[in-house]
């Protein structure tokens, strides 16, 4: 497997936005958002922090892309983009790229405005004519070709060896961020660049958390953990739950509900298909645990897809509107959550191929 994307798959990825940029009458797009950079680019897969960007990408319709950065970063944008290509601002990245701007472009300039600050858009706007241009790009990477498919498969298969290798650290004892680090330690010693999110290590009462953050809890003898994690590897996601028992003597409200889960995600995943809604199968999910008097302890939605950030469009609850394609990688992990008796999830990622759900 090469572990780099090539060059050319960018270019090629850029050459489909464009298409959708002339479909929109734009003349250029200012990518803001990391994730889309990175896919379009190969630049800078994660930005330092939120308020602090590595750099900017601007797609222009008569094909002459910028990637606009600080000089910190120009090494490594050498090594992706022609020279001439790269624009460097220093301080105001926003009103030295409206100079730029203002200078090459005639006609409209879309932006990102889910995830552009409105100070950004304030000293970027000035003598131009903008307009909202939300999910040109996410509307690409929600179908994976075969080298994200490659990645994808590549990474849960990592996150497949943790969960088999993970019981034996849940030893009576032992905290919750103990546990925590064991995980990231795997990954990192097993060839990931990392986690993908911070992991959720969560001992009895503390699983009814959906996102509890791992702290001093102890495991006891004959308590349920519930461990959702995921890796990044080959700048690729996977996430996975699975819920334990550490002991011999389960309690039922576990085992019940554990059964209750599994059975409904096992009804979700066999109705998956292209021209499916996300929608049509939270409801399945959803009507299985109501039958049986569970649904108010499901709290949040079935899934979402997932790739190069562990949370993507689509999201699988009641209110969207996606109708899943092959291609597309989505994740079914219904959970249970009872402040007393914690909380139990089970999560497979799904690719969507052209026969139904195929369980990576």
């Amino acid at each position: 497997m090469t572990h780099h994307t090539p060059i050319a798959l960018f270019a090629q990825r850029r050459e489909a936005v464009r298409k959708r940029m002339h479909a929109a009458n734009l003349a250029a797009l200012v990518v803001v958002l990391d994730a889309n950079r990175y896919y379009l680019s190969g630049f800078e897969l994660q930005d330092p922090q939120a308020d602090e960007s590595s750099g900017r990408l601007v797609i222009m319709a008569d094909g002459r892309d910028l990637l606009c950065t600080d000089a910190r970063f120009l090494d490594a944008a050498r090594r992706l983009w022609n020279e001439e290509d790269i624009f460097i601002y220093r301080g105001d990245a926003a009103g030295q790229m409206n100079e730029k701007l203002r200078g090459i472009v005639q006609g409209t300039v879309g932006f990102e405005a889910r995830v552009m600050t409105l100070d950004f858009y304030e000293r970027l706007s000035p003598g131009l004519t903008m307009q909202r241009a939300d999910g040109l790009i996410e509307e690409l990477r929600i179908i994976k070709d075969s080298f994200e498919i490659e990645r994808m498969q590549a990474a849960c298969k990592l996150n497949h060896a943790l969960m088999e290798w993970v019981p034996g650290v849940l030893v009576p004892g032992r905290t919750e961020a103990a546990v925590a680090w064991d995980i990231e330690q795997f990954f990192r010693n097993n060839g990931a660049e990392g986690l993908s999110f911070s992991s959720i290590v969560a001992v009895g009462p503390n699983a009814a958390l959906p996102h509890a953050v791992p702290g001093d809890t102890l495991i006891t003898e004959n308590c349920g953990v519930l461990i959702d994690v995921g890796c990044r590897l080959h700048d690729y996601c996977s996430d996975q739950t699975r819920s334990f028992w550490v002991g011999d003597a389960p309690h039922p409200h576990f085992t019940r509900n554990l059964s209750l889960i599994q059975e409904a995600q096992k009804r979700a995943i066999a109705a998956i298909r292209p021209g499916i809604g996300t929608a049509e199968l939270y409801r399945i999910a959803h009507s299985f645990l109501e039958d049986n008097g569970v649904a108010h302890l499901f709290t949040h939605g079935l899934g979402h897809g997932i790739g190069l950030q562990t949370h993507e469009k689509p999201s699988l609850n009641s209110k969207d509107t996606t109708i899943l394609q092959a291609g597309m990688i989505i994740t079914v992990e219904p959970g249970v959550y009872h402040a007393q008796y914690g909380g139990v999830r089970w999560e497979h990622m799904i690719l969507v191929t052209p026969e139904g759900g195929l369980i990576l």
